[in-house]
């Protein structure tokens, strides 16, 4: 009996160490108590609304490609989106939206000035995506900056503050990397760019979830204030969640998609997959995604009625362009205008990065009602409509 019992404890140990090594690895132990302890909004009154939002790493360069190849990239991108789109609709009558974050190291003005048209007809929105390595606050300060200018008057894109007359943009940090949150300060090396995002006029970061990478915050499934400290790394790892009724705290306002642990896809039948909200044709957009991204309910403090799901993806990677731009997208909007755009328990709104700020900020205010009415709450639409008169066209159309 004695051991029979020491040998079931040193099976346990050996099945406890090994479900640690798997946690580890995956970086797990980073976020997986937050989700443990978390809890989804209760039932609420009326119908629950559901904004969606496509954030896409858009990079025609991606693998050091040609620029033919880069070119038949972008060109699919145009003639297969508008196909995609336009045969879908929520609840207001648009079309799903995708918000290209162009990153600036690979821009190439024939490339914009086709995105830009794409978008000017109603199809999306361009935001500002950077990878970088090392670099200075001075040289970040310069390329934000020449970037902000070059895409708002060459190609129409990025807002106007109303008020200050600023430039604002949607960032997400390539390699995950925001604030030099990589353990070995690879991809980055500012302390301080919240402080100079915000400075520079970001609205609002988008770049997680990140998981399995180690840059994944211990704050998952929020939006919220991060506030910076410039002599430490990563500190948006923890904020101020928004709020109805609140104001604005801190540096940056970090949007997360959702983050969890996929029990219908286990790897070797046994260990979840992350769910991380990656789309390509290795995690595809199925029915059980989506009602897990829904039940997520990722929302502003005090508004559960009000929900936001934002997926994200790398679109110009040819092995993933059937998912991205085929049946698989057309069967996701099916679902989601089925079943979450009934319009008594689910009323479905598609919108881009910038709205869905908006979104949140009608919220933190107090705003109630369809928030469809408040896509242009704060930041107004880009003038993309000047990248229409350029008439720029796609090879393929």
């Amino acid at each position: 009996m004695i051991v029979a019992a020491l040998i079931v404890l040193a099976l346990l140990a050996i099945a406890v160490a090994l479900l640690w090594r798997a946690i580890r690895t995956r970086n797990m132990h980073l976020w997986l108590g937050n989700y443990l302890r978390r809890r989804a909004p209760g039932k609420v009154d009326g119908p629950v609304h559901v904004m969606f939002c496509f954030v896409d790493h858009f990079e025609p360069a991606w693998g050091r490609v040609s620029l033919e190849t880069q070119r038949a990239r972008v060109d699919r991108w145009c003639h297969d989106y508008r196909l995609l789109a336009g045969a879908h609709r929520d609840a207001d009558g648009r079309p799903p939206q995708h918000s290209f974050f162009y990153p600036e190291e690979e821009y190439l003005e024939e490339h914009l000035d086709k995105l830009a048209a794409l978008c000017a007809e109603g199809f999306g929105e361009i935001e500002i995506h950077l990878h970088h390595d090392n670099d200075t606050e001075d040289n970040f300060r310069a390329t934000i900056t020449r970037f902000n200018e070059l895409l708002h008057a060459r190609h129409g894109a990025l807002s106007r503050d109303p008020a200050s007359g600023e430039l604002r943009f949607g960032f997400i940090h390539g390699n995950w990397c925001l604030d030099n949150s990589r353990a070995d300060g690879r991809w980055c090396g500012l302390n301080n760019e919240l402080v100079l995002l915000r400075e520079l006029g970001c609205y609002a970061d988008f770049t997680l979830p990140s998981a399995p990478s180690d840059t994944q915050t211990r704050t998952i499934n929020e939006i919220y204030y991060a506030t910076d400290d410039p002599l430490r790394p990563k500190s948006h790892d923890t904020g101020e969640r928004v709020r109805v009724g609140g104001s604005p705290s801190g540096d940056l306002m970090i949007v997360q998609g959702p983050l969890g642990l996929n029990w219908r896809d286990r790897r070797r039948g046994v260990l979840p997959r992350i769910e991380n909200a990656d789309v390509r044709r290795s995690c595809p957009p199925t029915p059980g995604r989506v009602d897990a991204w829904i039940r997520t309910a990722v929302h502003v403090e005090g508004r559960p009625d009000w929900i936001f799901v934002k997926i994200h993806t790398h679109g110009t990677q040819e092995r993933d362009m059937d998912t991205l731009l085929g049946e698989p997208m057309h069967a996701m909007h099916e679902y989601l205008e089925s079943r979450y755009n009934d319009g008594h328990r689910y009323v479905l709104h598609y919108v881009t990065s910038r709205e869905l700020y908006n979104i949140v900020k009608a919220a933190e205010a107090g705003k109630t009602g369809n928030p469809g009415q408040w896509r242009d709450f704060e930041l107004p639409p880009p003038p993309l409509a000047h990248a229409a008169a350029r008439s720029a066209t796609c090879a393929p159309c």
